[in-house]
């Protein structure tokens, strides 16, 4: 009997003390980053406007879910590449599934654990982007190589920014 008592008081302690997306899920997410065409640097901030990772197209990086209590990240990537437009983009947490399961444990988890340690959210597996062509320019070229064009070629814009050779 007293047996019973203690495995049933175990479980109900793990039970109003658990946080389901905590240990089911995680709080921080690999993101397999993206981009049309490859080989584009990268900048992300966090909403506080903080620099979280720098890098190069495609790479696989992990990301917090979460930026406090109740309150899910917003990352913001800054894509750059000679030739091509620059390209910022919005990534989002979203809504763990696991979340809900802590409404057949007990509000601790669902009030407490996971909102505070981020697993309340979520990233997706996978962010891609597509780069626009620069316009009005010389198209980028898919190689490393010399292209030489004529002065008339290049565009009004642009003239201002050449430098002479002696």
């Amino acid at each position: 009997m007293k047996k019973n008592k203690a495995i049933l008081s175990l479980i109900a302690v793990t039970a109003l003390t658990s946080g389901c997306a905590t240990y089911i899920s995680r709080s921080s997410w690999p993101v397999a980053i993206k981009s049309t065409p490859t080989a584009a640097l990268f900048t992300i901030t966090n909403k506080k406007g903080e620099n979280i990772r720098t890098g190069m197209t495609p790479t696989t990086l992990y990301l917090d879910s979460g930026a406090g209590y109740f309150d899910g990240e917003v990352y913001t990537l800054h894509f750059t590449k000679a030739g091509f437009q620059e390209k910022a983009v919005t990534l989002k947490a979203s809504l763990n599934k696991w979340y809900w399961g802590n409404l057949a444990f007990g509000p601790i988890g669902f009030l407490v654990v996971d909102p505070l340690t981020g697993a309340m959210f979520r990233l997706p597996e996978t962010f891609s982007t597509e780069l626009t062509v620069q316009t009005g320019g010389v198209p980028p070229s898919s190689s490393a190589e010399l292209n030489i064009i004529s002065l008339n070629e290049v565009p009004e814009e642009l003239k201002s920014r050449l430098i002479p050779v002696e």
